[in-house]
């Protein structure tokens, strides 16, 4: 028998980071994916970069930085690239949390933060969800210690799709030490049409201790390709670079993410149909019984308790598939009309919980 080799304990302890899965002749409603294909102008402008691909990329992504840095107003150096949010979330905590250190973030909330503190040796320290499926801020500021390196605010929050308030973000931030990060994570932005809700990058101007994640995944529809990023402040935009993998984000992605902020208002326009789409979901499902909240993402939450496998079961044996979380809930990504409306017909035969 073969001597096992040696592997850190605690990687064989991660949770398994779970995709959106995706089934022959159903709608695949499980992934927070932009419903609509590239623009051809995007499309083209990759088309033309096929002949290169032989080549790296610019490591810096000095087009696509600088292109960025316009669209926010912020500078290049406060810019740092990754492959989606996702990665520049792991460059941040690996650029600021390491053994014996703590990352403190929500829950329920984006299943990466867990997984990513616990790559970088660091604990994650879990703070409930109010009733209402929000941010609990005060209790986040109590969670903070002498060990508290990092903080991830996610808004609107995946799964549950409630987005932190400005006055809620001014208190937290009034009293969270100034030398612990607090990033504001908005990969869900674009959807997000709650005038009182936080805008991350009018914090990240005023606290020397705030940081940005954007990503071009969801509403600018460029998930396969892979690419996001930071706004931080220069010291550290310029850690993230160093603990980022080299030559992560592709050429290829680099180009349909310049080509994709010049066709902004196009990309506009086909968020305000998801939005519409939301609405049009989330008063049916009220309609029909079912307990979902407002949402500022492109999905909608139905805490579903222990009900969530079966009615997932129920969904995919009408031919969707949504993202259940066993014993918690389901988060529906909204589709194009088409799709939401095989979503609602789906969804017409279940009992709702409200009526459970």
């Amino acid at each position: 028998m073969t001597q096992p080799v040696k592997q850190r304990a605690a990687v064989e302890r991660l949770p398994a980071y779970v995709q959106g899965k995706s089934v022959p002749n159903a709608i695949k409603l499980s992934s927070n994916e932009n419903p609509y294909p590239p623009l051809d102008s995007v499309t083209q402008a990759v088309r033309e970069q096929l002949g290169s691909f032989q080549l790296y990329p610019d490591m810096s992504g000095a087009a696509v930085v600088k292109r960025i840095a316009e669209h926010l107003d912020v500078r290049p150096e406060e810019i740092a690239l990754g492959a989606g949010s996702v990665e520049v979330a792991a460059q941040l905590v690996n650029a600021s949390a390491g053994e014996g250190d703590e990352v403190i973030f929500a829950w329920r909330s984006f299943e990466a933060y867990p997984i990513l503190a616990q790559i970088a040796g660091a604990t994650a320290v879990r703070v409930p969800l109010t009733a209402d499926e929000r941010h609990d801020l005060p209790a986040m500021a109590e969670a903070v210690t002498d060990r508290t390196r990092l903080i991830l605010l996610c808004t609107p929050n995946n799964p549950t799709g409630a987005a932190i308030r400005r006055d809620e973000l001014e208190q937290f931030l009034a009293v969270v030490p100034r030398d612990v990060l607090v990033v504001v994570d908005e990969a869900y932005t674009q959807f997000n049409d709650d005038p009182d809700a936080v805008d991350g990058l009018d914090f990240f101007r005023r606290h020397g201790n705030v940081a940005v994640l954007h990503t071009f995944s969801k509403a600018y529809g460029l998930a396969g390709l892979r690419i996001g990023y930071a706004v931080a402040h220069e010291q550290v935009a310029a850690n993230l670079r160093r603990v980022a993998l080299p030559f992560g984000v592709s050429a290829l992605a680099q180009t349909a993410a310049v080509a994709s902020l010049d066709a902004q208002q196009e990309l506009d326009e086909r968020v305000r149909a998801v939005i519409a789409e939301r609405g049009r979901v989330t008063a049916a499902l009220r309609e029909a019984g079912w307990p979902v909240l407002d949402s500022q993402g492109n999905f909608v939450w139905v805490r579903a308790g222990e009900r969530a496998a079966e009615i997932d079961a129920a969904l995919r044996e009408g031919g969707v598939i949504a993202r259940a979380f066993v014993g918690e809930g389901l988060r529906i990504t909204i589709g194009s009309p088409e799709m939401n409306d095989r979503l609602l017909q789906a969804i017409a035969g279940i009992e709702p919980i409200a009526a459970a």
